[in-house]
Formats: structure tokens, C-alpha cells, sequence
């Protein structure tokens, strides 16, 4: 097996590089996460985290798993609304007994319970990684304020617009989906019930949806569809919601988007990759968004993201050497994620988001 000396460096301390790290340093291996802010972000909006990222929580991390479900409301009902509130269907969501349920939960949360799972000194902030040399025999990632780190493997968790991919599979751009989503957080006591997920349809798929998160606050999303006028551009350089498209929405829904304090509401132009044709090159290997962003449609984006932690971390504790962990690891992984980016990008099409070219 991997020698538990093995020295594993993670770039980017998000959910999914927080989750590997606290996984193989509880197996004992040397771990160094890196982190190019000056702190993990912990800010963030509503996350719906299905079944299967809470299955992947569950199989790594028991303790970690009842704090998430202790922090957030089991999902109770979806309903389907028109854009003038007449609801369209509604269905009770069920759960079998000893199953997992689907968690509508903070995001903040979720990260702040991550990072206390993580042994003291494993964290190393401001910084942002340069470049990477490796050989037969390790790897060296350099940052900007000149410092190094040296290892045996490298893991790349740094997102959709990860620095560690272009050393994996270079020239990768993102791929713009149509669309321009805000997301906000808002206190509510009569709007959103806990457990409930209320989805405004428009004509050919989603206008806005709601979800309780629990402590009064309730979660929102508002999508429009937008030609990329600025590309390259993941935020909006105006982020105000264009009033008559708000308009369009019911009233009591407009006026709970309406309400939110401005600091609570983040705005990003939606995009994907195209699937990679591999996850590792050497003793490099990307993990989450890095390697597999994909549309938000099917809920499957920290869920992938903690299924590929929990499956590395498998590997790694029983894999024979670096090489044969990473090809395993790939061979596992990447069907599954091109599955993912695939459905995804495909219901996002179906719903109205147009693909467009990359930005």
C-alpha cells in the first residue's frame, strides 16, 4: 500500500479539498492544503445537497455527517409553481428508514463543519500557487510569495477556473451555459416552510426557486438567460437584477428577493468545461470542479466533489504505489463524472439555457 508518509499537497481549501484533506490525514498520511485567499471561504448562500453527497459523507466521516444534518432541514416537499404563484404539482419526499435524506443547508455551514475535522497546522492561506515541476519522483509546486512545498502527489481542488488543471490538461476554458443567476440569503417566517423547495417555472424550465436552510433564513435563486457580453467575466459587472425581469414573478416572491440585504446576494454568469479526456498526469490529479465543473441542474456539483474525495482517499489507503492509485482512481471516477457533466449540460439545454461558445 501507499506508505502512510506519503506527503500530499491539496490546492484550494473549498469543500472538496477540505473533505480529502481531513479523510487522509485521519489515515495518516502527511497532509498540506493550500489555500490562495487569505482564509477559506465560508461565505455562501443555500446548497441542496442530495442523497448522494451525504452518502459520501456518511462512508467517510459518520460524525461529520449527523453535524451536517444537525446544521440544515431534511428536504420535505418539492412544489412546482407558474410565475404568477399557482402551484403546478407538489410531491411529498419520502425517506426509508436508516436512509439518507437530501439536506437544504448553508453552505457556510458545511464548510465551517469541514474545517474542524482538520488536524491543526494542515492549513497554509495566502497561497496562491505559479507553476508545478515534477518528476519520476515528486512534485514541487511553487507560489507567489516564494515559497515551495515538495511531495509525492499534488491534488488539484482549485475549482472551475483551476491553475492545477492546466498542468493536467492545458488550454481547458469554461464553457458559457446561456444564463446569468443571482442567489441570495434572506431572513423568512412565512414564505419558505422548512424543508420545502418551491421551483417558479417559466415556458421552458426554471424562472426562480426558494428553500428553507433553517434559523429563519430562506434560499433563493433568480436565472435569466443573457448573451455573454463580457466574456471571460464569472460576475456580472452590474450585479443588480434587471427590475422587469423581476416583475415577471409572483408578487410575494418578488418582494422576498426584493428585501435581501445586497450583501447577502452573489451574481455569476453559469458555466461548465467540456469533459477532460483524463483526471491525472504524473503526480498530478484534479478532483471537484477542477475536473469536471458542470451546470447546477441535477445537484450533483459538491456531491461529485465529496464522492471523488472519499473515492481518492479509498485508493490511497489501499493502492500499492502513486501510479496504480491514480489509475484506478481515473478509471472509477471519470465515467461517472462525464456521466454527470453530460446529464447536466443536457437538462440545462432542455430547461432553456442555451450552450454557447467558449468564453
Amino acid at each position: 500500500m501507499v506508505a502512510s508518509n506519503c506527503r500530499i499537497g491539496i490546492i484550494g481549501a473549498g469543500t472538496t479539498g477540505v473533505y480529502l484533506a481531513s479523510l487522509l490525514a485521519e489515515q495518516g498520511f502527511q497532509v498540506t492544503l493550500f489555500e490562495k485567499a487569505a482564509s477559506p471561504r465560508t461565505e455562501g448562500c443555500g446548497i441542496f445537497l442530495i442523497k448522494a453527497g451525504m452518502e459520501a459523507l456518511q462512508q467517510g466521516n459518520p460524525q461529520l455527517c449527523q453535524r451536517i444534518m444537525r446544521a440544515g432541514d431534511p428536504v420535505q416537499k418539492v412544489e412546482f409553481r407558474n410565475l404568477r404563484g399557482q402551484t403546478i404539482s407538489s410531491e411529498t419526499v419520502t425517506h426509508q428508514e436508516n436512509e439518507l435524506p437530501g439536506m437544504l443547508i448553508h453552505r457556510t455551514a458545511i464548510l465551517s463543519a469541514l474545517l474542524d475535522f482538520l488536524p491543526p497546522g494542515c492549513l497554509h492561506c495566502n497561497a496562491e500557487l505559479t507553476s508545478v515541476v515534477q518528476t519520476s519522483d515528486g512534485v514541487t509546486a511553487h507560489f507567489q510569495d516564494g515559497s515551495e512545498w515538495e511531495g509525492d502527489l499534488l491534488v488539484g481542488a482549485d475549482g472551475i477556473v483551476s491553475k492545477v488543471r492546466s498542468f493536467v490538461v492545458p488550454g481547458v476554458e469554461p464553457c458559457y451555459l446561456g444564463d446569468l443567476v443571482w442567489r441570495g440569503l434572506v431572513a423568512d417566517r412565512s414564505f419558505c416552510p422548512p424543508g420545502n423547495f418551491i421551483v417558479y417555472a417559466r415556458g421552458r424550465g426554471i424562472y426562480a426557486n426558494f428553500f428553507h436552510i433553517g434559523g429563519d433564513r430562506t434560499h433563493w435563486g433568480f436565472f435569466i438567460e443573457v448573451e455573454q457580453q463580457e466574456p471571460g467575466r464569472l460576475r456580472p459587472s452590474n450585479p443588480a437584477i434587471p427590475a422587469a425581469e423581476l416583475a415577471k414573478l409572483a408578487a410575494d416572491a418578488r418582494s422576498l428577493i426584493a428585501s435581501t440585504p445586497p450583501e447577502q446576494v452573489v451574481s455569476r454568469y453559469s458555466y461548465d468545461i467540456d469533459p477532460l479526456p483524463h483526471l491525472y498526469a504524473g503526480r498530478i490529479v484534479l478532483i471537484g470542479d477542477a475536473a469536471h465543473a458542470k451546470s447546477p441542474t441535477r445537484a450533483r456539483g459538491m456531491c461529485s466533489g465529496f464522492e471523488d474525495a472519499l473515492s481518492l482517499s479509498r485508493h490511497l489507503a489501499a493502492g500499492a504505489d502513486i501510479a496504480t492509485v491514480l489509475e484506478q482512481f481515473q478509471t472509477e471516477r471519470l465515467p461517472i463524472v462525464h456521466e454527470y457533466q453530460r446529464t447536466s449540460r443536457q437538462q440545462s439545454q432542455q430547461i432553456g439555457r442555451r450552450q454557447k461558445s467558449a468564453a
